[in-house]
């Protein structure tokens, strides 16, 4: 909490009682966010090979087995369409 005890953190408040915006450059948000980014970065919890590993494989099965579902049900229906439509 701020000095203040109101959350304001400082910040300068025009007539109305309203925060004004801070007045910050360009390049001093850019870096800014650089900043941010880095810091969320070292927050990742990355996976261990073996878990990459796993999750790799278990996607790659998923996707073939889809695929193969699509790929019959496309033959299923050219072949219902073949019938219905005398191909």
């Amino acid at each position: 909490m701020s000095e203040h005890g109101d959350g304001s953190a400082g910040t300068a408040t025009s007539r109305g009682g309203r925060p004004e915006p801070a007045k910050v450059g360009r390049f001093a948000r850019i870096a800014r966010y650089f900043r941010q980014v880095v810091a969320e970065m070292r927050k990742v919890v990355w996976p261990t090979r073996a878990q990459l590993i796993t999750y790799t494989t278990v996607v790659i099965v998923f996707v073939v087995v889809f695929a193969l579902a699509v790929l019959l049900v496309d033959l299923g229906m050219a072949r219902l369409a073949g019938i219905v439509f005398g191909g």
